[in-house]
């Protein structure tokens, strides 16, 4: 999934849950500016941030490791 992917998403689901950017952004701990970049797929958020988002629209975030074979 790219970041644009998880910027829709995020922006999706709070518009689903009728939650403005403000108040997702305050009750996330982060500024408006971040959360506006995160959805419009312009910033590179941590894990962290993107796990507090994600519990508060009751998102699930799973990373998958892809294993390297030799060549």
């Amino acid at each position: 999934m790219t970041i644009n992917e998880i910027g829709n998403s995020i922006r999706e689901r709070r518009k689903m849950l009728s939650i403005t950017q403000p108040d997702l952004a305050e009750m996330a701990q982060i500024s408006i500016n971040t959360l506006y970049k995160i959805e419009r797929g312009e910033a590179n958020p941590s894990v962290r941030v993107l796990n507090k988002i994600a519990n508060i629209l009751g998102l699930e975030i799973s990373i998958a490791v892809k294993k390297v074979t030799d060549r």
